[in-house]
């Protein structure tokens, strides 16, 4: 399986995590246990740090990256759908971020919050805790609540 280490910057896998043979994990990239990374997903911790809590899926495709400045950070429980693209932000726990959405530098999602399919999340933009995000780029879906706990579960 393609884990390659970066100079210092060494993949801290949990021995319960879960990396797929053609998916690939660069540098400081830390999976926690009963996190998963599918076929063809790219995590390159090269010029920051990527962080994965426990129990999330990062799905097909999908690239995961960070900055100096922007480190990566997503939480537990979430769902990272198929060919996704997060760039230095920060997700919360059990969140939903949908197939071909991009998280871009800066932004933060808040928890159990869904980032719909094709979304785009503009830099340094805020998703609260429990909302929707549609659209490009994305803006917060009004008059809607995520149902705490519903959706998402271990």
């Amino acid at each position: 399986m393609p884990i390659y280490a970066l100079g210092d910057r060494v993949p801290d896998i949990h021995p319960d995590a879960y990396v797929h043979p053609d998916a690939v994990v660069i540098g400081a990239v830390t999976l926690a246990a009963g996190a998963s990374v599918w076929p063809q997903a790219v995590l390159r911790g090269d010029y920051g740090t990527i962080t994965i809590g426990a129990d999330t899926n990062i799905q097909d495709g999908t690239v995961i990256h960070c900055t100096p400045i922007d480190p990566t950070v997503i939480g537990s429980g979430c769902v990272v759908g198929h060919s996704a693209h997060i760039e230095g932000a920060t997700i919360g726990d059990n969140c939903l971020i949908a197939s071909g959405s991009v998280v871009l530098n800066g932004s933060k999602v808040g928890s159990g919050a869904i980032v719909g399919a094709g979304a785009v999340i503009p830099f340094r933009f805020e998703v609260p805790t429990r909302r929707m995000a549609l659209g490009v780029p994305a803006k917060i879906r009004e008059g809607y609540e995520v149902p705490e706990g519903t959706w998402i579960s271990t």
